[in-house]
């Protein structure tokens, strides 16, 4: 399903658009079950972390979803979806395993996520995770569409700071080196974006007047790791069994900019001594 090119556009940049992995219809099926559910109540695991959202903030009425497959036949059937197994595979030359969903709803209003690293917060050792991010909404700049800082997947995690509550309504960013900056994805609607657990991402508000931009993640573990943060266990194998795990204990030393003749270096640091003590999960 991928080509050379693409397999080498991950490995060198920490991230790939594959077009059109999911039909139209897939889409709005997925997109109107993730409303209705929305509507129908409250989920374990729904508030963000942040305890800033008011009554009156978009996300207070949309908020994410989390591990829907826990309980929802059609979030663990997209999860385990061979065309995702495909992809991953041939990018990560093992077959993944699959630990966790996600969706974003983004109303028109809502803030963005500050830029950050996945595997700040899965954990998962040695290896990294790996994000299946498909977009339910046509996404741009208006409407807030991802943001990455490309060739960023190979860099250790870094050591968060705090992110401006203004845009993010997460409490923590991945600073960039003066010389980064991140770049829009802009994607149709069944497009998929693949990305690695070190790749640095995030988005902007969603200024748009009247358009929502919906988003279904899958995060999964490389087929090495032999261990990722206990929130994100249990663990299954792409036939949908599950695997033992050993969890992460998590505290393992995070990477801060320096410069050394005149050049960009990290240096690693416990994040006790980093000062990131206030994360979201």
């Amino acid at each position: 399903m991928l080509s050379n090119e693409q397999k080498q556009s991950f490995e060198r940049d920490g991230y790939i658009v594959v077009r059109g992995l999911f039909g139209a219809d897939e889409v709005r099926d997925l997109r109107e079950h993730y409303m209705r559910l929305r509507e129908a109540g409250t989920y374990p695991g729904d508030m963000v972390a942040d305890t800033r959202l008011q009554g009156d903030d978009p996300l207070a009425r949309y908020p994410r979803m989390i591990h829907m497959h826990r309980w929802d036949q059609a979030s663990r059937r997209w999860l385990l979806d061979p065309r995702l197994n495909e992809c991953l595979t041939a990018l990560l030359g093992l077959e993944p395993m699959a630990v966790q969903t996600m969706i974003y709803f983004k109303p028109p209003g809502a803030r963005g996520q500050a830029l950050h690293q996945d595997n700040f917060y899965l954990q998962a050792q040695p290896g990294t995770c790996v994000a299946a991010w498909l977009t339910l909404d046509d996404a741009d700049e208006e409407n807030g569409c991802m943001q990455v800082v490309p060739q960023t997947g190979k860099l250790p995690i870094l050591c968060p700071e705090e992110s401006d509550a203004a845009t993010s309504f997460t409490n923590v960013t991945t600073p960039l080196h003066p010389d980064m900056k991140s770049v829009p994805v802009v994607m149709r609607a069944g497009d998929v974006l693949f990305f690695n657990g070190s790749l640095i991402h995030g988005s902007y508000p969603n200024t748009s007047r009247d358009r929502f931009r919906r988003s279904l993640i899958g995060h999964y573990i490389t087929g090495d790791a032999s261990r990722v943060t206990a929130y994100c266990q249990p663990v299954l194998r792409m036939d949908g069994t599950e695997i033992p795990m050993g969890a992460s204990e998590g505290g393992a030393p995070c990477g801060v900019w320096t410069e050394r003749d005149g050049q960009p270096q990290i240096e690693m640091r416990s994040l006790a001594t980093a000062g990131a003590s206030e994360v979201s999960p």
